[in-house]
């Protein structure tokens, strides 16, 4: 049996992270292979590995690395297909790793997930596997609802814990799964829905949207757009996200908080693509809030501003089931290559 995901691992001493994607990887029942390279010791054993892997049908990489963690970069520019990185905690709180593995140029998007956030690696890997298999899917869905009813079980034991005099429970009904946009099975491949939705979470994140638009545009990869705020407007963002359910992937893009990013991935499955805007703190207020998700829900984080990249990575998730897409994304990519 090949792999469908080759984990990498800069150093042995990353395995506690990467234990966190096998946990994961095995309750889905996806095959995955774990190897150890170094990009910059054994910077040949990375690119034959990848170059290898790529050729023998591995769809997902996921690079896991500390430090200067310039191994997700290394695996991308070996391969068209889409690489998740994990930064780790070694020095500095990982944040070091973090900027080292998400501040990608363009042409060769890594999604990056929090730090230490291995199963979220994985769960991002699953997400883009899951695109064109039905079975990934369907797994993928019964994990969010395991994830709802542990939240579930947390708040009854809390609330057992509360007896002040002043307590007062009130019921709720609640939907099981929150509103989530869970997949469709029937509609998921219909073609009169766009492959890609791109939401902008202010007029002021236009211009970073556009350089998504006009890469998916080349790529001649169909999609939706629109801006608007989950904060400003809740119910429009809601009918948005229900208009748009049988699309693959979404491409949220916003800055300061960053709430659009969030609240695509409350009411979605599929996989989310975030890239952060500049608007203060050069954009890492954003960044921070989009890559750190907790467990279950990742995003997969682009760098500040990195409106191509995001385009880019929606293609390499989506032609992993799409012949056509494949051959406009290695065209685009080899003329990328000769400017």
């Amino acid at each position: 049996m090949e792999p469908k995901v080759m984990i990498i691992l800069g150093s042995a001493s990353d395995f506690n992270v990467a234990e966190k994607s096998i946990n994961i990887l095995e309750i889905l029942g996806i095959s995955y292979d774990v190897r150890v390279a170094s990009a910059h010791r054994t910077h040949e054993k990375v690119k034959k590995i990848v170059e290898e892997s790529t050729a023998n049908g591995v769809e997902v990489f996921i690079g896991i690395a500390g430090l200067s963690a310039h191994l997700p970069g290394i695996i991308a520019a070996n391969t068209h297909k889409p690489v998740v990185g994990v930064p780790v905690s070694v020095k500095l709180g990982g944040l070091d790793a973090l900027f080292a593995t998400v501040q990608m140029p363009v042409g060769a998007p890594v999604a990056t997930v929090g730090i230490d956030r291995g199963e979220n690696g994985a769960i991002l890997a699953a997400q883009m596997v899951g695109i064109h298999d039905v079975h990934v899917r369907t797994k993928l869905s019964k994990m969010r609802r395991e994830f709802f009813f542990k939240i579930k079980k947390d708040e009854e034991k809390l609330a057992e814990k509360l007896t002040g005099k002043y307590y007062s429970r009130h019921s709720f009904e609640i939907d099981e799964l929150g509103g989530s946009n869970e997949y469709n099975l029937e509609d998921y491949d219909d073609p009169k829905y766009p492959d890609v939705a791109v939401i902008a979470g202010s007029y002021s994140d236009i211009k970073v949207a556009k350089k998504t638009t006009m890469f998916l545009d080349k790529m001649r990869i169909i999609y939706d757009s629109t801006v608007i705020s989950p904060i400003r407007h809740p119910k429009k963002f809601e009918s948005y996200m229900e208009e748009t359910k049988a699309v693959k992937l979404y491409i949220a893009i916003s800055g300061l908080s960053a709430h659009v990013t969030g609240a695509v991935v409350a009411f979605t499955e599929k996989p989310v693509i975030g890239v952060p805007c500049a608007k203060r703190l050069d954009g890492i207020d954003a960044l921070l809030s989009m890559v750190n998700m907790p467990p279950g829900v990742p995003v997969a984080t682009l760098g500040i501003d990195s409106g191509g990249n995001a385009a880019l990575l929606a293609a390499e998730m989506l032609a992993l089931g799409d012949l056509s897409v494949k051959q406009e994304l290695l065209q685009f990519k080899g003329n990328m290559d000769c400017q």
